[in-house]
């Protein structure tokens, strides 16, 4: 097949004009064949840009018995035999609800609910939401027999509203509402399934729907979206050596470094995915770039991460956490481990007997959850240019130009943003600027005596900070001693004085009072 998938738009979401216009994919229909036939009512948690829309409009396809798309497909038999009798399908997206209110939301609702029916030709008996949704699955079932409904983005008008949750839960009560009405429906229909960015909660909106099987974590499905190494290589051949050649790479270098930027999410603790979106848009470009971010932060993980007082990313690498500890609670009262797993920053690095380590997946994601920080959370201007001036200080030893460098970047930050923080947020902002910068600065590195606040390695230099922090602007020269004595005591320099490189150490005092770095 002529591969001209990377020419598409951004976010082309329809399975149909994928293979109408002939365009090159990875066939996942094999997956989905075996989720029709083994499991009746589903629901997948996945990050954004993942292809959960996609994958839905294929299941519609699917079902609708659209023949002509599925030839040469695994799916290709059994969709030729479902044309003889198509199933009607019901397909709502939620993220185009309105969010501003409960009653906004049971509005759109209403006049989605309104616009099916005249679609479908069928009466609407009721004037609830429940009720109108019930007055359609009746109606088609008796006239076309069982349904298959799929519902996108279940999750977005409560997410949007991560911030209020008042709100929020004024938006569960209105969609657990809609969505019980498949429990008491369920006679009539042949397939759910439901997709969202949150593992649904037990006690929240899907309370009254314990028929329903969550597959996000089934290593059944765990290659049902993304892309594996494999079928990377053998799908997109033609453009990863044009890649290569616009990047002037060969084939292996090319592979090391996809690898690293993109692939490495887990949702099964087995099978390591490249994001789609991400890696589409860098074969098509032909330039490794952060296209997660560039794609849009939505602003309910920003939201989350000023309410739970997440200050240092680095925090959740390789954490261990139990199996269950993304279901425990709805999304907004969940823990930032839960929370950034649910929203795709961390993923399954290890799966053990009794529990899962979790870890940024590659490059690309870790890069785009501290430029998050940096944009959204200490709004700090022009990081990039900070960081990397930072980092070419940094490189030379020179520290005093590096706490001129710091200090302006703590000059862009709104003067609310400094209430109540103390050394962990100065030496985080500190990392993240360089983070942003897409430099390697790794902070409470251990001894065996104790851990540094902050390692910095060059080819040539390793640099070595500890942080102090004065709260009323006193006492700095005390902790400037303090400090020098630990790290000579603790040996923070000593593992690399048998290398051949420049060894910098410094202590950085922050003035809590007039909020600045000082040596």
């Amino acid at each position: 097949m002529d591969g001209k998938l990377l020419t598409l738009p951004i976010g082309v979401q329809s399975f149909e004009m994928l293979r109408q216009e002939g365009y090159l994919y990875v066939d996942k229909t094999a997956r989905l064949l075996e989720l029709v036939r083994t499991s009746g009512r589903c629901f997948l948690s996945r990050p954004r840009r993942f292809g959960k829309s996609l994958t839905l409009s294929t299941l519609d396809a699917m079902f609708r018995g659209k023949a002509g798309l599925f030839e040469g497909l695994a799916a290709g038999e059994w969709v030729r035999k479902q044309a003889e009798h198509p199933s009607p399908v019901l397909r709502f997206d939620m993220s185009v609800m309105k969010s501003d209110s409960a009653g906004g939301l049971e509005q759109t609702l209403v006049e989605t609910l309104q616009r099916k029916a005249r679609e479908l030709g069928l009466t609407l008996y009721s004037k609830t939401v429940e009720g109108m949704f019930q007055d359609i699955l009746l109606s088609l079932y008796e006239r076309e027999g069982k349904i298959a409904v799929l519902i996108d983005e279940y999750d977005k008008p409560m997410l949007d509203n991560i911030g209020n949750l008042e709100l929020a839960n004024a938006m569960r009560l209105v969609l657990r509402s809609f969505y019980t009405v498949l429990k008491s429906c369920d006679e009539y229909l042949r397939f759910v399934m439901l997709t969202g960015i949150s593992k649904f909660s037990k006690t929240g909106v899907f309370s009254a729907m314990n028929n329903l099987e969550d597959i996000s974590m089934d290593r059944q499905y765990g290659d049902m979206v993304g892309y594996t190494q494999d079928e990377l290589e053998e799908n997109f051949s033609d453009w990863i050596d044009n890649a290569a050649d616009r990047m002037k790479l060969d084939r292996g270098e090319l592979f090391r470094q996809l690898k690293d930027y993109y692939d490495g999410f887990c949702f099964d603790g087995k099978t390591k995915l490249y994001n789609p979106f991400s890696i589409m848009q860098c074969l098509k470009k032909g330039e490794i770039a952060n296209y997660w971010y560039q794609s849009g932060s939505p602003t309910f993980i920003v939201t989350y991460m000023k309410q739970h007082g997440i200050q240092d990313p680095a925090e959740y690498s390789h954490i261990e956490v139990a199996k269950d500890f993304a279901d425990a609670h709805e999304i907004e009262m969940s823990t930032p481990e839960s929370f950034l797993y649910q929203s795709g920053y961390l993923t399954i690095e290890e799966k053990k007997e009794d529990t899962l380590i979790l870890d940024y997946p590659n490059h690309e994601v870790r890069k785009s959850l501290v430029r998050m920080y940096l944009d959204g959370v200490y709004h700090v201007k022009n990081y990039i240019t900070l960081g990397t001036k930072l980092w070419q200080a940094l490189s030379e030893g020179d520290i005093e130009e590096s706490v001129r460098l710091f200090n302006i970047a703590l000059s862009g930050i709104p003067y609310a943003d400094f209430a109540h923080q103390g050394e962990l947020f100065y030496r985080s902002l500190f990392l993240m600027l360089l983070r942003g910068a897409s430099i390697t600065a790794n902070g409470e590195v251990p001894t065996n005596l104790g851990r540094s606040d902050a390692l910095i390695q060059f080819p040539n230099r390793v640099v070595v900070l500890e942080f102090k922090f004065a709260k009323g602007g006193t006492g700095m020269k005390g902790l400037r001693q303090e400090g020098q004595k630990q790290i000579e005591e603790r040996g923070y320099a000593k593992p690399y004085g048998a290398e051949n490189r420049a060894i910098t150490t410094a202590v950085i005092i922050i003035n809590g009072k007039k909020r600045e770095a000082v040596l």
